[in-house]
């Protein structure tokens, strides 16, 4: 048996990644398993208007109308909503995230999403847009020609579209206009946030970062949280600690899961994945119906020509065979013994789900 095993392909329908017994343990950086509390973006979100569109904006949104008219109104312009029929304009969500530690004049990438009926956002000019926080606050404002990679067009009788026409980007297209304050130098203590929570990884990651300063500044909490102390020679110099930590190597464990997506196919295993004493049968039943309708023309002037439909029907059953699987089976022999019977993705996906229902699958089974 190799060391690792990548992939198994059943057929050519169904991906297999196989995460086999690993003997040499991988590392991961700390910084790829934790993240800092408190350091994180914050969304925004804000309602705005595509202005410049060549008759593809919305049609029939009345909030479409209430809104220019309001727009107008600011300007000095005054007009009845009902009235306006104005397709060039279309009413948009505006979505961004504030990074941490953004300051005031940085530049944010949107996305614009259309809220009514318009078809495409294609040339289209997004006017002065408040995006607010949680809270309710504005933190930046949004302006700018949007680009929604790609196009559509269409004619009587028929259309072409590239990508998503009515969802557009605009790269830089926002302005933070409010920080959150946050002062990390500040802290004496930090809490760390295992994004896989897991007890056995918290315990690691205690051990790696006391073992690295030679004093008990980390404790495991639960399973996902880590507390920590910044030491004294770090006082007021926590990004150098933090920076000092990422780069730490931390060996993290994964509970046994096998998850299987049934629209695609597609199964992906944990290398824990452990099979405990059982027996498989495998055979498929397969029908098959052919209709050929059965055209009848008549050789007098009088006759009618008749389809008569011919149905035929065969029907296969495929030779059972049965596998035997032992105590303490790895993945890959799974695997291989599953691809010796010649099991099809729908099959390896019935056959896993046999098997965990019947309490021989010692792992967790995830269906997407």
């Amino acid at each position: 048996m190799t060391p690792i095993k990548a992939f198994s392909v059943v057929s050519c329908t169904l991906a297999l990644l196989v995460l086999a017994g690993v003997d040499v343990a991988h590392a991961a950086r700390l910084k790829d398993v934790v993240d800092v509390e408190g350091v994180r973006g914050n969304p925004l979100t804000g309602f705005g208007m595509v202005v410049g569109l060549n008759g593809t904006g919305d049609s029939s949104v009345s909030f479409t109308g209430q809104s220019l008219a309001m727009m107008l109104e600011r300007m000095g312009i005054s007009t009845d909503p009902q009235k306006i029929k104005a397709k060039n304009i279309a009413s948009v969500m505006v979505t961004a995230t504030l990074p941490p530690f953004a300051r005031q004049g940085g530049k944010l990438d949107v996305t614009i999403s259309s809220l009514g009926d318009a078809k495409n956002l294609q040339g289209g000019t997004l006017v002065l847009t408040p995006l607010k926080g949680a809270d309710g606050k504005i933190y930046a404002v949004a302006q700018g020609a949007v680009s929604i990679g790609g196009f559509a067009a269409e004619g009587v009788a028929q259309s072409v579209q590239k990508n998503h026409p009515t969802v557009a980007r605009i790269a830089g297209g926002a302005t933070i206009e409010r920080e959150v304050n946050f002062e990390l130098n500040q802290e004496y203590q930090l809490q760390l946030a295992l994004r896989n929570p897991d007890f056995t990884t918290a315990n690691r990651v205690v051990k790696s970062i006391n073992n690295l300063f030679g004093e008990p500044l980390a404790s495991a909490r639960d399973s996902g949280t880590i507390q920590l102390t910044v030491p004294a020679s770090y006082q007021g110099k926590v990004v150098d600690f933090v920076s000092r930590l990422e780069n730490l190597q931390v060996d993290p464990d994964q509970t046994a899961k096998v998850v299987i997506n049934e629209r695609t196919g597609t199964i992906v295993m944990g290398e824990n994945v452990r099979v405990s004493t059982v027996a498989l049968a495998h055979g498929g039943l397969s029908i098959k119906i052919t209709e050929s309708p059965q055209v009848s023309q008549p050789n007098s002037r009088g006759g009618a020509t008749t389809v008569t439909p011919k149905t035929t029907v065969d029907a296969k059953e495929a030779e059972g065979k049965v596998l035997e699987m032992e105590a303490g089976v790895t993945l890959g022999e799974l695997v291989r013994g599953l691809n010796a019977i010649g099991v099809t993705p729908r099959d390896l996906i019935a056959i896993l789900q046999s098997i965990k229902a019947a309490g021989a699958l010692q792992a967790e089974l995830e269906v997407m």
